[in-house]
């Protein structure tokens, strides 16, 4: 770049409290401002509220649990919805090009370890 050429610089600033959360899906849509809104979440087995242990006779905690509050959680997933985002038009064909790139990107990195491996 030469001295001629316009150039602007972009200065990062993180909150102390920054921390990158995992996600394994998004649930969204349109709002009615005509932006995209992208909620994302992680899904996982459910907690009980509370679980109820025997105490052995020598006062350590039983192994298997003799009460489970609520007693059913089979068949149940959550999704813990962590963050979201919205989007205008622009900013989100920019953000679709932009992570197209980082997939490409990605795919050679694991041919060429394919390769290496071989």
């Amino acid at each position: 770049m030469s001295k001629q050429d316009p150039a602007i610089s972009f200065k990062y600033i993180f909150k102390y409290d920054y921390n990158p959360v995992y996600i394994n899906g998004a649930h969204g849509g349109l709002s009615p401002r005509g932006e995209i809104v992208a909620n994302f979440y992680l899904e996982r087995p459910p907690l009980p509220n509370e679980i109820t242990h025997s105490i052995n006779p020598d006062g350590s905690i039983g192994a298997d649990a003799v009460a489970v509050d609520p007693e059913n959680l089979n068949n149940i997933i959550v999704r813990y919805v962590s963050n979201g985002v919205v989007l205008s038009h622009q900013n989100a064909k920019a953000l679709h090009v932009w992570l197209g790139d980082k997939i490409e990107e990605l795919e050679r990195l694991m041919q060429a370890r394919e390769v290496q491996s071989a």
